[in-house]
């Protein structure tokens, strides 16, 4: 307990999912956290329900009953300038910034859909995250962590057959290609100031994005309304450990590692939390 004391996290997508499990899990170590989320607003091309704005006060309650502080901000990632307005008006509130975790992120998977998917998916899942680096930099020194949630997808050569999965996909893949590179430059130009540029890629992970009717029938394009308990063998045979995925809180762990001065001297790392799913392909 306490690795993060004195420290303040931003965090969007932190309605629900992974974005809620850092929120958690760095409040439990002592941060006080911006939660930041899309609130009852839609997103076209999503065929699963996105977080409400109920749900990001539930994060914010979480956060408040470890004795930390919330600051609650609706804000859309596409939209810099209200972005810029939520991460200004949370630093005024808690007084500072040290950790970035631009996690918010769409999969509106499937083949059929129309390019809508592919727009809005490269708009949140990359265009998102700069908007918030970019809005969040101003406000970081000596010390400061920006942590990017990746995926083992964009640590994969090539771009990939798409056919199946449809735009979203190639969206979500070339988002996370991208920020790969964008991880190996960005924590070049700022290790002179002190600030850490570091991402996590985990496997499948156990959230909404994952468990839902357009992922299974993505998986199982010949079937009739696949079920959850007919993708679980897939998603298994993806890790090389026994595992149809991994939990938010797997990944949370690896996030308070990184916003911890314990990885001060740890930059342009990719932390694989995948299960072997790499390996197995000899990746």
């Amino acid at each position: 307990m306490g690795r993060l004391a004195g420290k303040v996290a931003v965090i969007t997508g932190a309605g629900r999912g992974q974005g809620r499990s850092h929120a958690v899990r760095l409040a439990e170590e002592g941060a006080d956290v911006i939660v930041i989320d899309l609130g009852d607003g839609a997103v076209e091309s999503v065929q699963y329900p996105l977080a409400s704005a109920e749900d990001l006060e539930e994060t914010a309650r979480l956060v408040r009953k470890t004795g930390r502080r919330a600051v609650v901000r609706v804000a859309d990632v596409r939209d810099r300038d209200a972005l810029r307005r939520a991460v200004d008006e949370g630093v005024a509130e808690l007084g500072r910034l040290d950790v970035v975790i631009p996690n918010a992120g769409i999969l509106p998977i499937g083949a059929g859909r129309p390019i809508g998917a592919y727009v809005d998916t490269v708009d949140i899942n990359l265009s998102g995250v700069l908007n918030t680096v970019h809005a969040a930099l101003p406000h970081l020194g000596e010390g400061a962590s920006i942590i990017l949630v990746g995926s083992i997808v964009g640590l994969q050569p090539g771009h990939a057959d798409v056919s199946q999965a449809g735009p979203g996909f190639a969206g979500y893949r070339l988002a996370k290609h991208t920020l790969v590179e964008y991880v190996n430059t960005l924590s070049q130009l700022v290790a002179q100031q002190g600030i850490r540029v570091n991402a996590v890629h985990p496997t499948n992970v156990e959230t909404d994005m994952l468990l839902n009717d357009a992922v299974y029938q993505a998986f199982m394009p010949d079937k009739e309304n696949p079920t959850v308990e007919d993708a679980l063998p897939i998603f298994t045979g993806i890790q090389a450990m026994p595992i149809p995925y991994v939990a938010p809180a797997d990944v949370s762990h690896a996030v308070v590692y990184l916003a911890s001065d314990e990885s001060r001297y740890v930059t342009g790392l990719h932390l694989k939390i995948d299960g072997g799913a790499q390996v197995k392909l000899g990746l």
